[in-house]
């Protein structure tokens, strides 16, 4: 193992007690650190849905808590540099920022919310210059997501980026997509990789998203609160529309994504498991996300989030990561909007309860981590 500097014995970590609950543990022992790892210590974390909505449906009482984190590399694995096919490992001492599987039944050890986290080398991005470590941390959930939504279950090609230009690409005339979900996190994202992809983004949004989807590369944007919504996604792509992301996944926003997708059907592809009951044209193929399968790993939380390893999530994800790389390091990607909150590892708890009551709305919340 390389290190930078003596670690401690031990860590403070937030740790899962019950539904919904958590507390802050001291002396708990840091993460252990895999060949193919390196180890973090935390700056910043950022709360998401996911850290709520676990801990309230599937609770693994001691595991640490937390996805998404940034902050600087304090060791690596044995087996880190070593591999020929990893253009340039991550060395200690970089700024860094990823997600991490938090209240992880198969391992309690591990988790955002905490002083240090361990991370495979290949699933985290470097923080470009000119990015400050919070704006950092609202980014990894999200760009890993629709990593795997449009280039592993939606199947669309994945584009290499070139790192000698500079400038954001040129939308392609290419097939419209559906973003149902605009406003949100991984809405914003997945516009802004939809246009550099050469695709032609369109999104349901409230009018206080409207502006920021435009601005991000939407074609145009649809109010969900609208009645004939989906008549007018219809009548706008001329009932060519073939693919669909649903950020939101309900009864109704998979309701409006299917009526909006053309008569020959297409891909819909939610980000949590969807009503099976909403599945009404055979002509359309529906799959949804989680997001932790990026480890390769089983997901092992209560049904129906009970997943076993998916090996080409995996590699997807390690080739997406790559590219994904390159857009950061081009200033192609924005960082979400934030506020940034005080009190450290012990205000995280309620701030969750925040997040799952959904008082929290078009910002991430942020802590740094002493």
């Amino acid at each position: 193992m390389t290190l930078s500097v003596p670690l401690p014995a031990t860590q403070q970590a937030l740790k899962i007690t019950g539904p919904s609950t958590v507390a802050l543990c001291s002396n708990i022992a840091l993460p252990v650190l895999e060949p193919s790892d390196v180890l973090v210590r935390v700056s910043y974390v950022s709360i998401g849905p996911v850290d709520s909505k676990s801990a309230e449906m599937s609770p693994t009482v001691g595991a640490t808590a937390g996805t998404e984190f940034s902050g600087i590399v304090a060791a690596l694995g044995d087996a880190v540099g070593a591999d020929n096919n990893q253009a340039a490992p991550v060395r200690v001492g970089d700024r860094v920022v990823g997600g991490i599987f938090g209240n992880n039944p198969l391992r309690h050890d591990n988790g955002a919310f905490a002083q240090y986290v361990a991370v495979p080398s290949r699933l985290v991005w470097r923080v470009p210059d000119g990015m400050d470590l919070a704006a950092a941390v609202t980014l990894p959930t999200a760009l890993a997501t629709v990593g795997l939504s449009l280039f592993q279950y939606m199947n669309l090609p994945m584009p290499q980026s070139n790192n000698n230009n500079n400038n954001p690409r040129t939308p392609l005339e290419g097939p419209y997509v559906l973003v149902y979900g605009g406003g949100t996190a991984t809405g914003c994202m997945a516009i802004q990789i939809l246009k550099w992809a050469g695709f032609r983004p369109l999104t349901t949004c409230s009018d206080t998203s409207k502006e920021r989807a435009l601005r991000l590369g939407a074609v145009a944007t649809f109010d969900y609160h609208s009645p004939d919504c989906s008549a007018q996604i219809s009548e706008y792509t001329a009932g060519t529309l073939g693919l669909a992301l649903d950020c939101i996944t309900d009864s109704s926003s998979m309701a409006l994504c299917y009526e909006a997708l053309g008569s020959e059907g297409g891909r819909y592809v939610a980000l949590d498991f969807f009503p099976l009951r909403c599945h009404t044209r055979r002509s359309v193929q529906p799959d949804w996300v989680c997001t932790y399968t990026q480890f390769g790993n089983p997901v092992a939380w209560a049904p129906p989030y009970n997943l076993g390893a998916r090996p080409q999530d995996h590699r997807t994800a390690e080739s997406w990561y790559v590219v994904s790389q390159q857009l950061l390091d081009q200033g192609r990607i924005e960082p979400l909007a934030l506020e940034e909150r005080g009190g450290g590892l012990a205000a995280i708890g309620e701030g969750m309860k925040e997040v799952r009551s959904g008082q929290i709305k078009g910002r991430k919340l942020v802590y740094p981590i002493a």
